[in-house]
């Protein structure tokens, strides 16, 4: 994976290390450094919102806040009308030989050009145009209340946009989850590395647009600590298929076969049908239930479809092919019991989704690779958990579905994780358009075709994910409302052959980054 700073996601601990090498082994001063955060603030606000005349800061008492009392420096330094608002007030002078008293010097050159600046008497915030959020940051270690809970209901009250520094206050920056309410920002600026709950989670809902400023600190002060995940780079994925010789067969891309598609839901098991050949398997079998099999062959007569009844030949399926998908739209009938019993102890490598995954038992293990794609529904089910607890650490739950069931785990949502529990990947692509039906059963569709065409279960589910998600971005393009899964076909296609780029993911590096 790339190893540039926009693709490196860290723990909050680790970015206070990589912070603190910076100043003592970088040699940059800490005032030095706050400086420049604010500095890059400042100028990403003139260039986002170059009309707003008023701003509205809002100070917490750590070095988040002495980062808005920089930015608040600088803004009255421009001319512009400047409202500092602190919680619970100015900070403490530090004592003499303090390693770090940026926030008190930073208030303290402030004061000199902000003449509004007050501590919060907790009445509704005044008129601006923008309100910059400097309350919390990342030093966010025991849930908000009180005065600060009532200040940031009070940010996302106002009108004006709000931009965070370095993160929302009040948002987890390890898990992305509110504790328990956090400022919605309609943009963040993440100073010096990625946080990895930008990115998951809830966070969607709080951070808006994403940007990093790495502040200049030099690379040499993050080689000592391991990424905790990594954003899937899409691009050095799709360049180890390569291309096709001129001389190939089908038979070099793999056969897929898929088990899915009970009564009422052949819709489903289309859809990962398609997705397979479109993401460039050679040849897919379906087995579905008899009861629509022949409606399926007339609407796609690519795949081979089967309608599955006992004296289906199942062994001699089983014998060509070379990748199986169980689960969209399979039901949990006596039928589909039947027919999953039939391929789940099958030594092939095998995609399992929806209800496929009732067939996962702790102790059954499997010597084929094996990935599954649980939304957090299912993954809490198979966790013996509720669906909250699962959200509330998605990094924690989908090492431990990958090392509980000795697999490749896709955990689905917003920032879609993909873990083979020794490294973790996260995919800053897709959209809410995509909360929509048969959306999952395009992604086995696509991470079947991948594993027939010879990469590896944890590069077929990072790629198979990214190519889904950046699919949906582009069939966006119409609009993300009534965005169908059929609509990914053609980008996937497209994707697949390179002839579209993948659009951009979800974090911009900032001037200097």
């Amino acid at each position: 994976m790339n190893e540039s700073p926009l693709h490196n996601l860290y723990l909050t601990q680790q970015v206070r290390e990589i912070d603190r090498a910076g100043m003592r082994e970088g040699g940059i001063l800490p005032r030095e450094l706050m400086q420049r955060a604010g500095q890059a603030a400042f100028d990403l606000i003139r260039k986002h919102y170059p009309d707003a005349r008023r701003w509205l800061i809002v100070c917490g008492p750590g070095n988040n806040g002495g980062d808005g009392y920089v930015v608040g420096g600088l803004a009255a330094a421009a001319g512009l009308t400047v409202e500092v608002v602190q919680n619970p007030g100015p900070p403490k002078k530090p004592p003499a030989d303090a390693f770090n008293p940026s926030a008190w010097q930073a208030w303290d050159e402030a004061r000199r050009l902000v003449f509004d600046m007050h501590a919060w008497d907790g009445a509704p915030l005044n008129a601006a145009d923008v309100v910059v959020d400097a309350l919390l940051g990342s030093g966010l270690s025991r849930p908000v209340a009180g005065r600060f809970q009532s200040l940031i209901e009070a940010m996302n009250a106002h009108r004006a946009p709000v931009v965070a520094l370095d993160v929302p206050s009040g948002l987890d920056t390890d898990t992305g989850m509110p504790v328990p309410l956090a400022v919605r920002a309609q943009s963040s600026l993440c100073f010096i590395a990625l946080k990895r709950g930008l990115l998951t989670g809830a966070a969607a809902d709080f951070v808006g647009d994403l940007y990093l400023a790495t502040l200049g600190v030099p690379m040499r002060c993050f080689e000592k600590h391991q990424p905790s995940a990594r954003i899937i780079d899409a691009q050095a994925l799709r360049a180890r298929l390569g291309k096709r010789r001129p001389g190939a067969h089908k038979g070099e891309f793999g056969h897929v076969l898929l088990l899915g598609g009970n009564q009422g839901m052949g819709g489903a098991v289309a859809l990962a049908a398609i997705a397979c050949l479109r993401s460039g398997a050679g040849l897919v079998t379906a087995l579905t239930h008899p009861a629509h099999a022949a409606a399926l062959l007339a609407t796609r007569p690519e795949v081979m479809w089967v309608g599955l009844q006992e004296q289906t030949d199942v062994c001699s399926l089983l014998a060509r092919a070379s990748v199986v998908a169980l689960g969209p739209g399979l039901g949990r009938d006596r039928w589909a019991v039947d027919a999953a019993a039939m391929l789940y102890d099958c030594d092939l490598p095998m995609v399992l989704d929806a209800d496929g995954l009732s067939l996962l038992l702790v102790g059954r293990s499997r010597k084929a690779p094996l990935v599954i794609t649980p939304h957090p529904g299912e993954a809490a089910g198979l966790l013996s958990k509720s669906t909250a607890e699962v959200m509330q650490d998605r990094f924690a739950s989908v090492l431990e579905l990958a090392n509980r069931f000795q697999c490749v785990c896709v955990l689905k949502g917003s920032g879609t994780l993909v873990s083979d529990g020794d490294t973790t990947n996260l995919c800053d692509r897709g959209n809410p358009g995509m909360a929509s039906a048969g959306m999952g059963d395009a992604l086995t569709g696509i991470v079947a075709a991948l594993l027939a065409q010879g990469l590896t279960a944890t590069d077929a589910a990072c790629y198979g994910v990214a190519l889904h998600a950046s699919a949906g971005d582009l069939a966006a393009g119409n609009g993300e409302r009534g965005l169908l899964a059929s609509d990914l076909m053609g980008p996937v296609r497209r994707l697949a052959n390179a002839l579209d780029p993948f659009p951009p993911g979800r974090v911009e590096a900032w001037p200097g980054s």
